[in-house]
């Protein structure tokens, strides 16, 4: 028997399946195109991310026949919605959560109710990329298809939409909408009020871990999944990713280095604290009930070394096709030793938390006739946890702890990169066995769901594994401070 966990995200999605003690049997990811049909939109095709879907599926179930899946569950980014109509076909493209055309209405909200009251209710600062805000913006700019709308799911419900199940999504990424009291963990009345949103256009919004239904036949067999396999809820993207990694009690923070760099902490207490709000960090629901997850990231975390990839490194690119190893590798192995003397803001699609400036630019500073590619890639690393750590700041002076960071996504492979987190943030980085702690962690839920676990607490213990720690140079750390 196996679990599978599926992670949806804005330019692709990946299926790991998951033995009961934590192995991954078979991994697929399928890349799909972000369409920006005018500035600031961010579009996806319904279509071509179902197919991408159902690809990555298909191939992992073949590749463990002997290790039927018994059940799936999903982790997707926040915030994407589509209009589906009376049939449950979409009426447009996902309005993706980088689209950020729905200023107007984040202004409105601003003025109507408030940036302050609208945290103590969602947990939410207030910002264009919420769902709430995209589905005001189809009403004012897009009325037929707003009228003809009989759904509008996010990218969780959607696939559970695909799967032949009732749309549901879980209480962690019903909180990126927007419109989900964190207080009473139910769709607000006030704020769908407010926005003229019907209760009944959205998604059943459920704790992670709830048994969603059976996967129908036609879809199991077309899938390759086992006979009887059931959906589970799963997570909004980081919470699912901090309960892979293990990031479950207080103090224990997961830091995701993908495209973004995020750290999210996890707390027994709902904290809605004026400092948070301030800096713009949101909490919400953990994918863990009873438990909550403070976040804060930079929205140019490894997207940065992506982009001295595709412009600076093409030798590492020919290297790395002719050797067969990870170009990532070969950058990252240049890196200069100790705090680089080049600081980077690396606001290259403007900025994350704590100022959430969509229109900052990146600067590179201290460059001289000296510098050497080593610097500037150091440079990279430093200033993207430099970035983070300012979040991390604001969330210990609200009174959430930080002892350890457990650290996934892309840039978790590097030990040169963990080592300059342990430093920079002065704290152990510990380093998991499995990087995919995303599709891990709703692999977990899918687990419990099914009684193959009798908690999470037991599934945690079986699944999530550490494989190194980087303890942090307490005399780097000050000189890090100190720069």
């Amino acid at each position: 028997m196996s679990l599978l966990g599926l992670d949806v995200g804005i330019t692709g999605c990946k299926a790991v399946a998951f033995s009961l003690t934590g192995e991954m049997l078979a991994q697929a990811y399928k890349e799909y195109p972000l369409y920006q049909p005018h500035p600031g939109w961010m579009e996806l095709d319904p279509g071509e991310v179902w197919d991408a879907v159902a690809s990555v599926i298909r191939q992992v179930t073949e590749a463990v026949p002997d290790d039927s899946v018994q059940a799936l569950s999903v982790s997707t980014h926040g915030e994407s919605v589509v209009p589906l109509d009376a049939k449950g076909q979409p009426l447009c493209r996902f309005i993706t959560a980088l689209d950020t055309r729905a200023g107007e209405q984040t202004k409105w909200w601003g003025q109507e109710l408030g940036k302050d009251r609208l945290f103590q209710i969602t947990g939410m600062p207030l910002h264009p990329m919420y769902t709430v805000n995209k589905l005001m913006w189809l009403r004012q700019h897009e009325p037929e298809i707003f009228t003809n709308a009989q759904r509008f799911l996010c990218m969780q419900d959607f696939v559970f939409h695909q799967l032949g199940l009732d749309p549901a999504m879980d209480h962690s990424l019903a909180t990126r909408t927007m419109a989900f009291d964190v207080n009473q963990l139910a769709w607000s009345e006030k704020i769908l009020s407010l926005a003229e949103i019907d209760v009944n256009l959205l998604s059943n919004a459920l704790p992670s871990g709830s048994l969603i239904g059976e996967v129908p036949a036609s879809i199991v067999e077309e899938l390759g999944l086992a006979p009887g396999a059931v959906g589970v809820a799963g997570g909004h993207d980081q919470p699912s990713g901090a309960l892979g990694c293990g990031a479950i009690s207080e103090g224990i923070a997961m830091d995701s280095t993908g495209t973004v760099e995020c750290v999210a902490v996890a707390s027994p207490k709902l904290v809605l604290d004026a400092k948070l709000l301030e800096s713009n960090l949101p909490i919400a629901p953990h994918t863990v009930q009873g438990m909550y997850l403070v976040l804060g990231y930079s929205s140019t975390g490894g997207a940065l070394l992506r982009w001295y990839r595709d412009n600076f490194a093409a030798a590492e690119q020919q290297e790395a096709a002719h050797t067969g190893q990870d170009v990532y590798d070969l950058i990252l192995h240049q890196a200069a030793e100790g705090p680089s003397p080049v600081l980077i803001l690396p606001h290259f699609f403007g900025s994350g938390t704590p100022w959430m400036d969509p229109d900052s630019k990146g600067a590179i500073l201290g460059l001289d006739m000296s510098t050497t590619k080593g610097q500037v890639i150091k440079g990279i690393i430093d200033s993207v946890t430099y970035e983070t750590k300012l979040s991390v700041d604001v969330m210990e002076k609200a009174g959430i702890a930080v002892r350890e960071l457990r650290a996934i996504g892309g840039g978790a492979k590097s030990p040169r990169w963990l080592q300059t987190k342990a430093d920079i943030f002065g704290k152990p980085v510990v380093a998991m066995d499995v990087s995919e702690s995303a599709c891990l962690g709703v692999a977990i839920l899918a687990g419990v769901a099914i009684k193959a676990f009798s908690s999470i607490d037991e599934a945690v213990a079986q699944m999530v594994k550490v494989k190194r720690v980087h303890e942090p140079d307490m005399v780097l750390h000050k000189h890090y401070l100190e720069k």
